[in-house]
């Protein structure tokens, strides 16, 4: 029987491939995919990656103090600097590129949010690598006002620039919560498979691995609660050999506003936030019990790093670096999605 053509869905957030002769068996999933990553951060994405058996090749971040504990953590291959002050062309090949953009600009609890942020034209930056690399994938993360900026007008234009660099685009709003992470956490991700490649190479979305109510659809898995996220964590003030783990001066205040409001401690965690908006206001997650701000540890944790990755800095620096990560489990799952034609 002869194989139907394939039809391109360009940023329709479809497959891209739809052909009634495709089966699973005839994809496999990539591994060892090697990857540039921009907009590193302390290396939640990048950490994913690696545990779903990929390479990083190179990566970049402009904060000294996230470079320093990406070093420690994952690699010395991070290198410290405004992105635009590096030629693409002067770093190693890849197969993809990922990028979590500083999100401030596009976030919706970013109350002084303006349409001509400078932090929202980084895309541009991204899309420069992309024209300059040419990957068979990219990975682009962002929070979900990325969707709504001037009426949806930014986030056409950034799909523009995608599509004008040769690539298919998919997007997705990914729950945290919906993949094993204690938190409530939505974030928007974006896919492109090089658009000459489409029939030999392909992304898929994964599946949700828990739900908020389990008794409803197939999934029986609950979300994960922030205390039993953080069940057996001594408190900071008593003895223990936990990095990070040191208590907050922060009195908790409860405003029914963004960083500010009681934990249910049967619910995932809030969303684990850097900073307000973006100029150094304090977005403090309380504990589960309620009596005091989450450390930076239990941050981590609720972000699923492992328990001996050390963050560096100072103590505000930390809570920014954990708060800007991405989920190291949600990376992990989004890493596992490439796949090829047997």
């Amino acid at each position: 029987m002869a194989r139907t053509n394939p039809a391109i869905q360009r940023n329709s957030g479809q497959a891209f491939l739809k052909s009634e002769t495709d089966r699973p068996s005839r994809w496999r999933r990539m591994r060892k995919l090697t990857v540039i990553s921009l907009f590193a951060g302390a290396g939640g994405l990048d950490l994913g990656f690696i545990q779903a058996g990929h390479q990083i090749v190179w990566a970049n971040d402009h904060d000294p103090d996230s470079v320093e504990t990406y070093k420690a953590n994952i690699d010395k291959h991070i290198v410290l600097g405004d992105i635009g002050d590096f030629d693409p062309r002067t770093t190693p090949s890849t197969d993809v590129l990922i990028g979590g953009l500083p999100c401030q600009g596009f976030s919706l609890a970013n109350i002084n949010k303006i349409d001509n942020d400078a932090r929202n034209d980084l895309h541009a930056q991204f899309a420069r690598f992309l024209f300059a690399k040419r990957p068979k994938y990219f990975m682009m993360e962002n929070v979900r006002g990325m969707l709504s900026l001037d009426g949806g007008k930014a986030f056409k234009e950034i799909l523009s620039s995608l599509d004008k660099a040769g690539y298919a685009t998919e997007h997705k709003l990914i729950n945290a919560a919906d993949f094993g992470v204690p938190q409530t956490r939505i974030r928007l991700f974006i896919i492109g498979v090089r658009r000459d490649l489409i029939g030999s190479y392909r992304y898929v979305f994964p599946q949700p691995t828990h739900t908020k109510d389990p008794s409803v659809g197939s999934i029986n898995k609950s979300w994960i609660a922030i205390k039993a996220a953080l069940k057996g964590i001594p408190e900071p003030s008593g003895k223990h050999c936990l990095l990070n783990h040191v208590g907050s001066k922060y009195k908790v205040t409860n405003r029914n506003f963004t960083g500010h409001r009681r934990t249910d401690p049967n619910k995932p965690s809030p969303t684990i936030l850097a900073r307000g908006d973006g100029k150094g206001g304090v977005c403090a997650i309380q504990h589960p019990r309620n009596h005091r701000r989450l450390t930076v540890r239990e941050s981590a944790i609720i972000q699923t790093f492992p328990i001996d990755f050390a963050f560096t800095g100072k103590i505000n620096s930390m809570y920014r670096q954990v708060g800007n990560a991405v989920p190291v489990r949600v990376a992990m799952c989004i890493a596992s999605g490439f796949q090829e034609r047997c």
